[in-house]
């Protein structure tokens, strides 16, 4: 295996790790824009306001988002096995 396989694999990932990671980022920062934008209406500055909310919104998009994680993964590691088996 060269430089550009060990690339290419690395590029994979590192795409991979945006495709699953992203869900669960753009509804953490969707709801932390609108509890800052409460925060900001209602004069209300406690600093502990935006956790419950976004971990539990994360949460429950990453219980929707769990099959296409997996199969995500699961392709990614198709590709990685399959390169291994051909020898680069």
């Amino acid at each position: 295996m060269g430089g550009a396989e060990t690339l290419d694999i690395a590029r994979d990932g590192i795409w991979t790790l945006i495709l699953i990671s992203s869900p669960m980022m753009l509804v953490g920062l969707a709801v932390g824009v609108i509890i800052a934008l409460f925060q900001a209406l209602t004069q209300i500055q406690e600093m502990t306001l935006v956790f419950v909310p976004k971990i539990v919104a994360i949460f429950i998009t990453m219980l929707f988002a769990l099959p296409f994680m997996g199969a995500t993964m699961g392709s990614y590691m198709d590709r990685v096995v399959d390169m291994i088996i051909m020898g680069g």
